[in-house]
């Protein structure tokens, strides 16, 4: 057995550069805004193992030097716990490097007890070799080493495990990425190597600083942004995640300026003075988020910040009192995060949503009405998207529903219009000012279109087999669907194959003040004419209503919108303009339709004003299509 010293080939100046340098990462990550997430815990920890393991060992070569002064059971110590320092960090390693390559959950059971074993061996070996003198022991004041050399050895195990993870699932992270962490492991070993060769314990914890520095730079760095201290949009999507999952609240602070939202538009100084100044000047720990051109949050912490709301309301009183020096355009919401909202993580949706609502230069304070609300837009925007990938023609969440119309010259129901309800799972009906928007939105509407369309053409071909007398039913058409090319196929193909004639359908269009649109109108109108197919202007009364656009399509129905009934029953003048647009169109072969009659005075009044339709709640409330059957009439035998 030949006694080591130990003590002769080693310096302290490589622990005390480590220790340094861990003092300044852990003095960066608290200025700086690290993402909070679990494989940053781990980084954290290795840290702190780091430390534990820098100060160890210089604890464990200095009471080497003093072997006759101190018990041996304070230096097998101090080598335990700078080797359990060491192999703790390799140990995280493979725990951060699963966690990066997103493995399944098997395989992360299997790496991880796999590194746990390692781990506990080599330590149970320090252990119980030092105590049974099959490891490192000390015997009359010489330093003996004799076994496995354990540590090279579970060293070996370690690098090979996370080289082995990094090269067999490497092309689930960015190359960069992959490149750094590989090259910083590399470095790292021929390091250790390099010491091995010259007979030095000196820099071994030195060693770990290079992939621990590495992970932080390429995984957790997030800069600030110079002129206004935020940062990025992900580290925000990792705040309120990591708070979520502690179950922890935080206050956000959205302001939206639309003016700065274009691509490459940069804030002018007397803005980023400002953002500066509001953003440090309230809070005591708030961290400010860029999340586009002209969208920023601030986020405080209630732990940190007690008076969060007061605080808040005193930063809008003073907003207010400045605001006219910049006169720049915004809305801001202010809201706490809720763990309904949580699970998705939600928030930046949320803030998008309140400010597709909000009018210009207004102040959201989020309620509990706001997050039902989003909720519910949430639920509905899901259901949307799962019956626009199902594409389903008979899909039972699409309802259709129809408002009988009265025609007057065969004094008869025989005609109506169609209109589009959803029956979902969790809500029961929804109607059309709360789904239109959404799937219009998000082009879902030409979907619900077809639907809509198909189940008509059905239910037409259904009362046309039982012999009722059925003129037309018309369908709503968005503008987004004219704008397909597949627009007239499309719609003479579900015709088609209902096996009913074309001109028992009829397409309601709203007028479009926009040239190209008007064109694209024209264009489907033109094309679809010949099929018998009749095309009706909604809504006529509430927008544009360019006369001489309107006659250059070939409708074959106007409908007067419901305000040009009421407006008519109040004014004299106006009841005279109605009744004579209504002559105009009547005497250049355009039918005129009434929507909204709800009593016998609008009835007689409308009928007086050249009607050929009447529409509204005297005669009916939607229905659905089904229940035509009790307006409409059976053919006679």
């Amino acid at each position: 057995m030949t006694p080591v010293l130990y003590y002769e080939n080693y310096t302290p100046v490589g622990d005390i550069v480590t220790l340094a340098s861990c003092i300044v990462f852990l003095v960066l990550i608290h200025i700086a805004y690290i993402n909070r997430t679990r494989s940053f815990r781990y980084l954290r920890h290795m840290i702190y193992f780091l430390m534990i393991a820098s100060i160890s060992d210089m604890l464990f070569h200095m009471q080497l030097n003093r072997l006759d002064k101190v018990p041996y059971a304070l230096v097998y110590a101090g080598r335990l716990v700078y080797h359990a320092g060491l192999f703790s960090i390799l140990w995280l390693y493979v725990l951060y490097i699963v966690e990066a390559l997103h493995l399944k959950t098997v395989l992360d059971k299997r790496y991880y007890l796999l590194s746990t074993i390692g781990l506990v061996a080599v330590l149970a070996y320090d252990v119980l070799g030092s105590v049974f003198h099959f490891g490192f022991y000390i015997e009359d004041g010489q330093i003996m080493k004799t076994g496995i050399p354990m540590f090279t050895l579970g060293y070996v195990f370690f690098v090979g495990m996370n080289v082995f993870l990094l090269i067999r699932y490497g092309e689930r992270l960015y190359r960069g990425i992959y490149v750094g962490i590989l090259g910083s492991c590399s470095v790292s070993v021929i390091v250790m190597c390099v010491q091995q060769y010259f007979d030095q314990v000196s820099f071994t914890a030195a060693t770990y600083l290079f992939p621990t520095y590495a992970l932080l730079y390429l995984m957790h760095s997030n800069p600030y942004d110079t002129q206004i201290g935020a940062v990025s949009e992900g580290a925000f999507e990792d705040m309120t995640a990591a708070y979520g999952a502690r179950n922890d609240m935080i206050y956000l602070m959205s302001m939206y300026m639309p003016d700065f939202d274009g691509k490459g538009r940069k804030y002018p100084r007397k803005i980023q003075e400002a953002v500066r100044y509001f953003s440090g000047r309230f809070f005591d720990a708030a961290t400010l988020f860029q999340i586009s051109g002209g969208h920023m949050i601030l986020v405080a912490d209630p732990k940190k910040d007690k008076n969060y709301k007061a605080k808040g309301r005193k930063m809008l009183d003073e907003f207010e009192k400045v605001y006219p020096k910049y006169k720049i355009d915004y809305k801001i919401v202010f809201l706490e995060t809720d763990q309904r909202l949580t699970e998705d993580n939600d928030y930046l949706a949320m803030i998008a949503y309140l400010h597709d609502r909000m009018p210009i230069n207004t102040v959201c304070l989020v309620e509990e009405k706001d997050y039902v609300e989003y909720l519910r837009y949430k639920y509905v925007n899901a259901e949307l998207s799962d019956i626009q990938k199902k594409n389903d023609l008979n899909d039972p969440r699409v309802k259709v529903y129809c408002q009988p119309v009265y025609n007057i010259e065969k004094q008869r129901y025989d005609t109506a219009e169609a209109l589009m309800r959803l029956d979902l799972p969790n809500s029961g009906m929804v109607y059309p000012d709360v789904f239109i928007p959404i799937a219009e939105k998000n082009h879902y509407i030409e979907t619900l279109t077809r639907i809509i369309l198909h189940k008509t053409c059905e239910q037409i071909r259904k009362l046309n087999d039982e012999g009722y007398l059925v003129h037309r039913i018309s369908v709503n058409f968005s503008v987004y669907d004219v704008r397909q090319d597949s627009f007239c196929s499309m719609v003479e193909e579900i015709i088609k194959k209902s096996d009913i004639p074309y001109d028992q359908v009829a397409i309601e269009l709203t007028e479009s003040q926009n040239e190209k649109d008007f064109e694209v109108i024209k264009s489907r109108i033109n094309e679809l004419k010949d099929t018998g197919i009749k095309f009706y202007l909604d809504d006529f009364g509430t927008g544009y209503s360019n006369f001489e656009r309107i006659m250059e399509l070939p409708f074959d129905i106007i409908k007067f919108d419901r305000t040009l009934v009421s407006a008519s029953g109040n004014n004299e003048k106006f009841r005279s303009m109605v009744a004579h647009m209504a002559q105009m169109f009547t005497d250049v072969d355009y039918a005129v339709l009434y929507e909204g009659v709800e009593s016998e005075d609008d009835e007689k009044l409308c009928i007086d004003m050249k009607a050929a339709y009447l529409q509204g709640y005297k005669y009916s409330r939607p229905i659905p299509i089904e229940e035509l059957t009790e307006y409409f009439e059976r053919k006679v035998s």
